[in-house]
């Protein structure tokens, strides 16, 4: 197949908030050892998309300044000792960068197939959420069958794949949300109990429920403590971002006398080898429950490509219930 030398893309121009993304025609990448070109179909749009426009979340020196960590879409060339894939192949993969764009490279291991009879545009939501869900939550967190499990955030993109997939495992599954309305489709999705953070106090619920053997957070800030407090004897803290702020001050004692476990991790940085681990316990584990109808992306938005400013507008709204996503195919 013969590729263009150029394509469409949305770049970051300068840090900044959403404006700052624009139109470009930006050359088409070539694939290095092991990795795919992907023509891209369509592409999720993440918080540390947002982030990275900010100038908060440099991308790794070897990866592509566009944003863009997922899309689905078709493979369209293949580099040095890739072995998985053919040219025409259709696949769902995390991206390194550059998923705001009609091509964009990233490592063979990384690319997964299409769930049986999912639509490209719902295949694009997958990557980012269930490789930080799966990584974080049972990899890392060890989550078990009848343990209480908090994940704030219930109604973003990271909050409903961690409900349905938590619940798929068999815990008891509690989160947070920012309206009544967000709340009652979180409950939609399996969660026991859905707390509005502007009028309840969740922690104190939480503490109620005998403690949360294991907490997914991504606000940080004054959550920190309260998390800590409401966690069970033994239970486990799990850090994947920091929307209200990295630093605060914790009694340690109490993690000592608790026997609690605080960790954390981030997807990005990780190496390749890391990723395609977690691409191959996703595969296992996950396509199954989607195959089983356990599990489906909740879809809110979709925007064409050059109007990713709105998309991450309307992400940082905090309006939105699931993914958004950027229409790239013509």
């Amino acid at each position: 197949m013969t590729l263009s030398h150029t394509m469409r893309a949305v770049e970051i121009t300068e840090p900044g908030g959403p404006e700052v993304l624009k139109p470009a025609i930006l050359p088409v990448p070539v694939p290095g050892h092991g990795q795919i070109i992907i023509r891209i179909a369509y592409a999720g749009v993440n918080r540390p998309d947002a982030l990275q426009r900010a100038g908060s979340y440099a991308p790794p020196a070897t990866a592509s300044p566009l944003p863009g960590l997922e899309a689905s879409g078709t493979v369209v060339a293949l580099g040095p000792n890739v072995t998985r894939w053919q040219i025409g192949d259709k696949v769902t993969a995390l991206l390194p960068g550059g998923g705001y764009a009609e091509y964009a490279a990233t490592h063979e291991s990384h690319a997964l197939p299409l769930p049986a009879g999912m639509a490209m545009q719902q295949a694009a939501c997958l990557p980012e959420t269930c490789f930080t869900v799966w990584s974080n939550v049972v990899m890392r967190g060890g989550l078990k069958a009848g343990e209480r499990f908090l994940v704030h955030g219930g109604s973003s993109g990271i909050g409903t794949t961690a409900i349905q997939i938590a619940r798929s495992l068999g815990a008891r599954v509690f989160t947070t949300a920012g309206s009544d309305d967000k709340c009652r489709s979180c409950e939609a999705l399996g969660a026991e109990r859905a707390f509005n953070y502007r009028t309840e106090d969740w922690a104190a619920a939480i503490k109620a429920e005998g403690g949360a053997d294991l907490i997914l957070d991504m606000v940080g800030g004054t959550y920190l403590p309260r998390n800590v407090r409401c966690l069970a004897d033994d239970g486990r803290l799990v850090q994947i971002a920091f929307l209200q702020g990295p630093k605060v001050e914790l009694n340690f004692a109490e993690m000592m006398m608790r026997r609690l476990t605080l960790t954390g991790s981030t997807l990005r940085p990780q190496s390749d080898d890391a990723k395609a681990r977690i691409a191959r316990a996703v595969e296992a584990n996950v396509w199954p429950m989607i195959a089983a109808g356990h599990f489906a992306p909740v879809m809110d938005s979709e925007f064409p490509l050059e109007r990713a400013a709105d998309a991450h507008a309307r992400m940082e709204s905090s309006g939105h219930i699931g993914k958004i996503v950027l229409k790239v195919e013509a």
